[in-house]
């Protein structure tokens, strides 16, 4: 494994997970479903707890967080326009298409994330020793979490946009009511949704 790329993904992961506190931030100004505000405060909470362990597992690696690189500033631009893009639907003075954004703009953040876990997953495994230990322990007490927010956001999102439709929705989602956390989790309470409607 690379260290210096291993060392970039650990940056760009915690710029992400920085951005994604102001994403769930500006997300709960456009939430006007009171299942989903209260979904999203605690991933907000969560997130705020993920910058923490972040910045703590590259402390106990030895990197150094506040020296910047492209890559991290790239992350950071892409957050950001997730935030501008909230904040312009929620001008438009629609907040039903303002909350859709929102649950796109979550999900787009949480795709990446859910991306960045499991990759420094696999780094881990790549490590011995206390670094591995070190590794291993934040991802055990963040991944399970990420995947949460992944396909609970994705539920949402989905049922939001029938629900503007005009088509029967599900809310909260069966992903949250089913309490999913895997992909094949996911699918099966699409399914059954899908017999439902």
């Amino acid at each position: 494994m690379k260290r210096a790329q291993f060392e970039e993904l650990l940056l760009q992961s915690l710029e992400h997970e920085k951005g994604g506190v102001k994403v769930y931030t500006a997300a709960l100004a456009c939430a006007t479903n009171g299942d989903l505000k209260e979904e999203w405060q605690k991933y907000l909470g969560q997130t705020t707890k993920h910058v923490e362990k972040l910045e703590s597992l590259c402390a106990s690696l030895g990197i150094d967080t506040r020296a910047e690189r492209p890559g991290q500033l790239v992350v950071r631009s892409v957050g950001e326009a997730l935030v501008r893009a909230m904040e312009l639907a929620q001008s438009a003075g629609d907040p039903s298409a303002a909350q859709i954004v929102a649950a796109e703009c979550v999900v787009l953040a949480e795709t990446k994330d859910h991306l960045d876990w499991e990759l420094i997953v696999k780094c881990g495994e790549e490590l011995s020793g206390s670094e591995a230990a070190s590794v291993k322990q934040v991802a055990d007490a963040i991944e399970d979490e990420e995947d949460e927010h992944l396909y609970h956001s994705r539920g949402w999102c989905r049922e939001l946009w029938l629900q503007s439709l005009g088509m029967k929705a599900l809310l909260p989602p069966p992903e949250e009511r089913k309490h999913v956390k895997t992909a094949i989790g996911a699918a099966r309470a699409e399914q059954a949704a899908e017999r439902q409607r």
